[in-house]
């Protein structure tokens, strides 16, 4: 692709699912900020706070292009009904139920949102054909992988939980989608995205809500984990040069590409832990407990191809990422 990558064109109609998450939301502000069309959706389930999510809608209500509507990705007839009303010409899939510990104790959610949901947008892809289907994966994919950084070129074939299973799953049905239908079709890893209006499940999340109460933090692994922390704002850049570059035809036939989104700079957890404690002004009382079963010990995005195909790599330091979440923690918690 390089230096024949198309532009953002604002002309287009763009429908985002998960559209009242965590990357939903900013992704959408960021869209409807350059002028583009947005159609939201979203099933606002209890997972998390779903007074956070209505604070997210509420940041985008009444901008001019958007519109939300609350719908689930597991009925199919309601997610055909809106492909058929709205006509996108991009979907961007954001939609999932989220966690990797979550995934343990309630299978069935992933089974629904995940497996069930991303076919329903597959078939109504091909039923109402779109220039580009985007879809978020996961770092998680790439399970117990000793080789870093971790490549899309390596095999992630032994997940270590039941949540990298489906997104797994969703890049194989995607692939074959794209190979029948003639569907283009990018998927995304995530590597641990945070910052402003995120998720509360998160561990830095929890940490800064634990923190500001004067509560133990719980770290796992006695701390000795490395993680690729992503800010949000390098990750909707990236999807954002990713929507109208379509990929082109790989060696099977199919207009299919995967990506990794990461920082390229995994931060041990401590030093995550310390930079947060000294933004917060606070520092924490600590519980060190085992590796939990489903996490991994090391996250460590390669994205060359990211860099090669858009001449783009996420580099927001944690200092500023971190500073600007902490920023938006107080203001919306109301803490002096």
């Amino acid at each position: 692709m390089g230096k024949d990558r198309k532009q953002f064109d604002k002309n287009k109609r763009y429908m985002v699912t998960g559209g009242a998450g965590f990357i939903g939301f900013h992704l959408s502000k960021s869209l409807l900020e350059a002028g583009a069309q947005v159609l939201g959706f979203d099933n606002m389930n209890d997972y998390y706070d779903v007074e956070l999510k209505q604070a997210r809608l509420c940041e985008l209500k009444g901008k001019e292009g958007y519109r939300f509507e609350k719908a689930d990705l597991a009925d199919k007839e309601q997610v055909f009904a809106l492909f058929e009303d709205y006509m996108p010409d991009i979907v961007i899939n954001l939609a999932a139920q989220a966690g990797v510990r979550y995934s343990i104790e309630n299978p069935d959610a992933y089974m629904q949102s995940n497996m069930m949901g991303f076919y329903h947008i597959l078939e109504a892809c091909r039923r109402h054909p779109v220039e580009h289907l985007v879809f978020a994966s996961s770092s998680s994919v790439y399970g117990g992988n000793q080789k870093i950084p971790f490549s899309t070129e390596d095999m992630v074939d032994a997940p270590v939980s039941l949540y990298a299973a489906t997104k797994k799953s969703n890049e194989l049905m995607a692939h074959a989608y794209s190979k029948l239908y003639d569907i283009p079709v990018t998927g995304l890893r995530f590597f641990t995205v945070y910052g402003p209006f995120g998720r509360p499940d998160m561990a830095y999340y929890k940490f800064a809500l634990k923190i500001a109460k004067g509560e133990k933090i719980q770290i796992y692994n006695n701390g000795d984990m490395y993680r690729d922390f992503t800010y949000v704002d390098d990750v909707v850049e990236g999807v954002v040069n990713i929507l109208c570059n379509p990929p082109e035809e790989n060696e099977h036939g199919a207009q299919y590409k995967i990506y990794n989104i990461g920082n390229h700079s995994p931060i041990k957890l401590m030093d995550f832990i310390s930079e947060l404690e000294r933004q917060l002004g606070q520092e924490a009382e600590k519980e060190y407990l085992p590796m939990q079963p489903g996490d991994v010990y090391q996250t460590y995005a390669d994205v060359s191809e990211l860099m090669g195909d858009f001449g783009f790599k996420p580099d927001t330091s944690i200092e500023k990422g971190l500073g600007e979440f902490v920023r938006w923690f107080k203001e919306y918690y109301q803490i002096l």
